[in-house]
């Protein structure tokens, strides 16, 4: 017999393996141990907008999680709704945060390469 500890979603398992004869064995109860819980990994320091602004009437937001790509449109550029502010890259596929009324984008919350969750603002638009 061997003794191991597993650990699935944080919580740590002992479990005994033991050599068999081919057959099927019948299965045993094992008494999950709580394990002392991982470190919480340090938030990240939000970024500084580019514009220092970040008060407009309207918010653009990442459609997921990713990586800043591209900033289509700086501030004091004039957008129509549906127009690209920020494309962000999320599993290999470049995905643009459109405009979601005409306006003035007001601010860039955002830099080129910073992780980004989704729904998180990353424009602004008067």
């Amino acid at each position: 017999m061997k003794n191991y500890t597993i650990t699935v979603n944080g919580t740590a398992y002992d479990v005994t393996v033991e050599e068999g004869t081919g057959a099927p064995a019948a299965p045993r109860a094992a008494a999950p141990r709580a394990a002392a819980p991982a470190p919480a990994a340090a938030p990240a320091a939000p970024a500084a907008p580019a514009s220092g602004g970040g008060a407009g009437k309207y918010k653009v937001t990442a459609g997921a999680a990713g990586k800043v790509f591209k900033i289509d449109a700086p501030v004091g550029t004039v957008v129509k709704r549906g127009d690209p502010v920020v494309t962000v890259e999320a599993m290999k596929m470049e995905i643009p945060s459109v405009a979601p009324e005409d306006g003035t984008v007001a601010s860039i919350d955002v830099a080129v390469g910073d992780a980004v969750a989704a729904d998180a603002v990353l424009a602004t638009i008067n």
